[in-house]
């Protein structure tokens, strides 16, 4: 309860289409405006995916995320973690390439093949902005999110042992766990490591206390004191998931990836309100949000100036 909390904010995502929200940033010039309003909120971290400017699908050209990193960079000392996850039905080498490139302090990584079903959504709207909305949320129900053993080595040999990048260890499962000490037993990494336990995405973990808790309790036994954990919830869940996991000495993602809503029927307008409203909350339970030199500081970041953008 002494430690301030890391704040993540994940600005955009992959999963969530145009039609589901008009606030959904898409753009580049977007993406940095919502990025920055998170970042004067409060978030010590950005989570970052690309979109193609025109139709808002998700993209992993790496021309894209030029149009927005540098900016951001310059703007705000807030920590830029870009994604290695993607979106469905990207390669590795897709996934990788804006990473390979920009060499940040941090990336996420997925830490197992998953069923990540976002399909029952296109049962719920009827008429979407763009053509390639349905087919891709509908293919989720008959695809997976890969990220195999060799994939998780490749990934943190590419991108930790080659760029110093550090990770954030997205735990979808309680076998998540066990991968990432897998890692560790190689020695492919070391401490401290940054957890994220994603709960409430139909095909992982559902987003219940006693889950966390589980979570929790399973990292604890399995990596003592070296490591920072954090928690996402999907949808409805992510504030009173958020709050238990600050509650427990953890830290917090918030953002539009993870949930469009601001409070139940109420849309979030912006990143940054979702982020003031987990600041206040934070600050009601006598905790302080953690500053970007903080999170550097802990999870033990090579610094924005030996990035490549």
């Amino acid at each position: 309860m002494s430690k301030s909390v890391i704040i993540t904010c994940a600005v955009t995502g992959s999963l969530h289409t145009p039609t589901m929200s008009d606030y959904l940033p898409i753009t580049p010039e977007q993406i940095v405006t919502e990025a920055l309003g998170a970042a004067e909120a409060g978030a010590a971290i950005l989570h970052l995916h690309a979109r193609d400017p025109d139709d808002g699908r998700p993209t992993a050209d790496p021309e894209v995320f030029k149009r927005f990193l540098p900016q951001i960079k310059q703007a705000t000392d807030s920590v830029v973690n870009i994604t290695t996850g993607g979106a469905p039905g990207m390669t590795l080498d897709q996934r990788l390439a804006a990473a390979e490139q920009a060499s940040p302090e941090m990336t996420s990584l997925n830490m197992g093949t998953i069923n990540i079903g976002i399909f029952q959504a296109a049962t719920r709207i009827k008429e979407f902005k763009y053509d390639w909305e349905r087919p891709f949320l509908e293919s989720t129900r008959d695809g997976t999110f890969k990220n195999t053993f060799a994939d998780i080595q490749g990934i943190v040999e590419r991108l930790g042992k080659g760029h110093g990048c550090r990770f954030e260890f997205e735990c979808y499962d309680v076998g998540h766990l066990y991968n990432l000490a897998w890692v560790l037993d190689q020695k492919l990494y070391d401490p401290p490591l940054f957890i994220q336990f994603c709960l409430g995405i139909l095909g992982g973990i559902g987003a219940e206390v006693d889950n966390l808790l589980h979570m929790v309790r399973t990292a604890q036994r399995l990596f003592g004191d070296a490591f920072e954990f954090s928690v996402l919830a999907a949808g409805r869940h992510q504030m009173p998931m958020a709050t238990q996991n600050a509650l427990l000495g953890g830290n917090v993602r918030v953002g539009l990836e993870d949930s469009l809503f601001l409070e139940r029927g109420t849309m979030a307008q912006s990143n940054a309100q979702q982020v003031a409203k987990i600041v206040r909350i934070l600050k009601e339970l006598g905790l302080d949000p953690a500053t970007a030199a903080e999170a550097r500081e802990r999870l033990k970041l090579k610094g924005a100036d030996r990035t490549n953008f």
